[in-house]
């Protein structure tokens, strides 16, 4: 009994071939909101009294911030703290003060004003500003602006691939994001500009002079990858 040669391994050449590319879109465009934190806080001995001055100056911080009218765009409030300080000496548990402190945070989407807001707001007794951090919206048409770009960097690497071996890219097989996490392609910088702000103001003293601030354009960044089939070119 003979043993049959085993088939020599296939080396025909695909019918479809195929090329896969990326896309990439590199933009540099003015921000389009600015938020900013204000931080109130208060201290007494009386734990009422210092409820009292934290909701006096915090009414008074939403109606300064308010009047600016459409300006904000959003104003929200985030954590109402109120702690005891303990006697660092005695015996017990006996308390020292009562320390309070409310969290607020503003967005604004007129830049001409946001340096006046700041300095009013830093006027304040007892008021911390952090801010502004620069940020492009969600919704901001510069992401759909990176990613037809992406888009048409794909197709046109694939058009000059195709080109190379003389012939034409026929159909398109796949397209999709390429970000880095598992597909959060767009990213927004952002970037803390004003820093802190305190002050303590006496009731004759001048209104503040607005703070001058300059915008940090955003950078976006799309990415793609595009797989297209190609006309079978002729390598004879």
């Amino acid at each position: 009994m003979t043993d049959t040669p085993a088939p020599h391994p296939s080396h025909t050449t695909p019918t479809t071939p195929r090329v896969t590319v990326r896309g990439e879109a590199h933009l540099e465009v003015d921000p389009e909101i600015a938020r900013i934190a204000v931080t109130l806080t208060a201290r007494n001995t009386d734990r009422r009294t210092t409820l009292d001055d934290l909701n006096r100056r915090n009414t008074a911080t939403l109606d300064l911030i308010k009047g600016y009218g459409d300006t904000i765009e959003k104003l929200e409030t985030g954590t109402l703290t109120i702690r005891p300080e303990l006697a660092r000496h005695g015996r017990g548990e006996r308390i020292r003060a009562y320390h309070g402190s409310i969290q607020l945070t503003a967005t604004l989407n007129d830049f001409t004003v946001l340096g006046e807001i700041v300095a009013r707001l830093a006027d304040h007794e007892l008021t911390r500003i952090d801010g502004p951090w620069w940020a492009l919206r969600p919704t901001s048409p510069h992401h759909a602006t990176a990613r037809r770009q992406a888009v048409q960097e794909a197709l046109q690497r694939a058009r000059e691939y195709a080109e190379a071996l003389d012939t034409r890219i026929d159909a398109l097989l796949e397209l999709s994001d390429t970000g880095t996490l598992g597909g959060t392609t767009f990213t927004t910088a952002t970037y803390g500009g004003a820093g802190v702000l305190r002050s303590a103001r006496a009731e004759s003293a001048p209104e503040a002079a607005p703070v001058d601030l300059e915008p940090v354009r955003q950078n976006i960044d799309a990415q793609v990858e595009a797989a297209f089939t190609l006309i079978p070119p002729n390598l004879g």
